[in-house]
């Protein structure tokens, strides 16, 4: 028994007041609990939404009470259960990415052919060509007999796919196709532009053509962008399963293969699985070693530093704001870099004495800068379409920061990972080692970043304290200062922020140490650290929460000082390619062996 309605509509039409369109569509949809993707852009709208037959109604209704959308056309079908993980409603520069200025279906597109004027052309054996807009992934599970695939992998690679087909096709007949139709109306317009005289686009797509012809010259399935995957020609889910490592579409028996692993592999690409994985990551190591051999920071640069001016030091004297922000130099030393002129705001030089405004960007220019030494061991633990995740060596700062600016994490894998850029999902302290994420796309880090700020991924850290803890077991529940101290330390305080910690003796160690297994509950910054200062016990090689309650400051080792003993050791999170749990584990590095 059916119980969600599915509908995909787009048309193509002059839109404004697209954030006031979002938010009225968006509360509409959380009040229905409908799900699926709504694009809007100036040039139209593109939406795919799943829900109860009275939510999809209503949504359709508001959609065509829009000037210009009067006339949206629904595909409508059905499922047992919701195809759909969450309700997104974007804005974005074009409702079907392509790429080619000109091309704009609202002013110039091909003739529609209605699906019955299809099927009555195929069963005349008239001499046409159907041209398969779609990914080939897509054309894989099913496809009019015939038809020509257009041989990409995304849409973006239709213009350049186009120039390849064959001269004498653009005076032949020519039927564009897609799943529901928006494909074909910029290719037939692009089709045209190239010189094809007689272009035609099937009236709704395949879905359209299922409706009103079934499976009539067409042979299998009509994949679909949701869990479904894909359609069968009475519009039911049909029994394909896809495939996220290679894409492929996969048979019942393809996906029970025990070759089959969710988001890894399946029986068309697990042969080569392991070896191409274990050949990538020795690739990366290999440029790692590249990148960091000489340290990239240890050749003399001309180091160009920005320091923005928060809201809170809006009119503050340059010295002031400067002594404000907390940064390695004296104010001293500030004052001789603006004395000497390396001190600039929209490229003019800063003078001591100057009214800082909120919003400014201070450059600050350090010639011949040479960075200190860092560990530049980064392993990568693992690696696929969207994540990447290394076990970070320490002493290695994760940002440009300070002293630092080349030899951090982020500027070494910028090197290795050219054209790709990597955004850490969250961070770790200089002289922590351990597991660190690494989103490939701004669209991952959306979906990743969420987990780490509402506290969904599990993290275990291995602590070497000072001293042997009386409990083999104990919770902390003290609130940390939200600013930082004196010394950069964020020191227990009652009307700090919540911060709760777990922890769990592993060993006690002859040399008067103990190895700790911790849990944060929380992500408050330095929180392991101060909850184990205020137990008595600080992590060893601390160089900032010292035995005996005193504090130093907060400072990067050098790579031959005693390491700090806190390694972040094992992180859980859903990955937003296959939506199942995940566990990334850093070896535990030597000092945490248990003696």
């Amino acid at each position: 028994m059916t119980s969600f309605v599915n509908v995909a509509a787009y048309q193509f039409a002059a839109l404004d007041n697209l954030p006031e369109l979002r938010a009225a569509l968006r509360e509409l949809a959380q009040a229905e609990r409908l799900r699926g993707t709504i694009l809007l852009a100036q040039e139209g709208i593109n939406l795919f939404v799943a829900g109860s037959a009275a939510g999809v109604e209503l949504l359709l209704a508001r959609v065509r009470a829009v000037p210009g959308l009067e006339r949206l056309e629904a595909k409508i079908s059905y499922s047992r259960e919701q195809p759909f993980r969450r309700m997104l409603v974007k804005i974005k520069r074009e409702i079907i990415p392509f790429g080619v200025p000109g091309i704009d279906p609202r002013r110039s597109t091909a003739p529609r052919l209605p699906a019955s004027e299809l099927k009555r052309w195929l069963d005349e054996r008239r001499p046409v060509v159907l041209l398969d807009t779609r990914n080939d992934f897509e054309v894989e599970a099913g496809t009019f007999v015939g038809a020509v695939p257009i041989g990409i992998d995304d849409f973006r690679e239709f213009p350049a796919a186009a120039e390849r087909l064959p001269a004498e096709m653009k005076s032949r007949p020519v039927v564009t196709f897609c799943t529901g139709g928006i494909r074909c109306e910029k290719a037939s317009a692009l089709l045209m532009q190239q010189g094809f005289t007689d272009v035609y686009q099937l009236d709704g797509g395949i879905l359209k053509y299922f409706e009103e012809c079934r499976d009539a010259h067409y042979q299998g399935d009509c994949f679909v962008f949701d869990q479904r995957v894909a359609l069968d020609a009475n519009l039911r889910e049909a029994n394909l399963r896809q495939c996220y490592a290679c894409q492929a579409i996969l048979t019942a028996d393809e996906f029970n293969s025990p070759q089959f692993a969710e988001g890894q592999s399946c029986p068309r690409c697990y042969v080569d699985a392991d070896s191409a994985r274990q050949e990538l990551l020795a690739a990366r190591h290999a440029a790692i070693r590249a990148a960091t051999s000489p340290l990239p920071g240890s050749m003399a640069y001309d180091n160009l530093r920005p320091i923005s001016v928060p809201l809170r030091l809006d009119g503050a004297e340059l010295l002031d704001f400067l002594d404000a922000m907390r940064t390695h130099l004296s104010r001293e030393e500030w004052l001789a870099a603006a004395r000497e002129g390396r001190l600039t705001c929209r490229d003019e030089v800063v003078l001591p004495g100057r009214t800082m405004r909120a919003g400014e960007r201070l450059l600050h220019r350090m010639p011949a800068a040479r960075e200190p030494d860092v560990s530049a061991g980064i392993e990568i633990l693992d690696e696929d379409s969207s994540l990447v995740v290394v076990n970070k060596p320490a002493p290695l700062p994760m940002h440009p920061c300070g002293r630092f600016c080349r030899n951090t994490l982020s500027y070494i894998l910028g090197q290795v990972y050219d054209g790709i850029q990597l955004r850490p999902a969250h961070r770790l302290d200089a002289d922590t080692s351990g597991v660190v994420v690494l989103s490939k796309s701004r669209d991952v880090a959306r979906r990743v970043q969420p987990q780490f700020e509402t506290g969904r991924v599990q993290k275990t850290y291995l602590a070497l304290v000072e001293g042997w803890p009386e409990q083999d077991a104990w919770d902390c529940h003290a609130p940390l200062q939200l600013a930082p101290g004196p010394g950069g330390l964020r020191l227990p305080e009652e009307s700090g922020g919540a911060a709760e910690t777990s922890f769990r003796v592993l060993a006690r160690r002859a040399d008067g140490r103990a190895l700790v297994e911790v849990v944060p509950r929380s992500g408050r910054t330095n929180q392991i650290r101060a909850h184990l200062w205020l137990a008595g016990h600080p992590v060893a090689g601390d160089p900032a929460y010292l035995p005996g309650r005193k504090v130093g400051e907060m400072k990067t080792l050098s790579p031959g000082d005693p390491p700090l003993g806190l390694h972040a050791h094992t992180l859980t999170l859903t990955h937003p390619q296959t939506g199942s749990d995940v566990t990334y584990t850093a070896p535990p590095p030597e000092w945490a062996q248990a003696k």
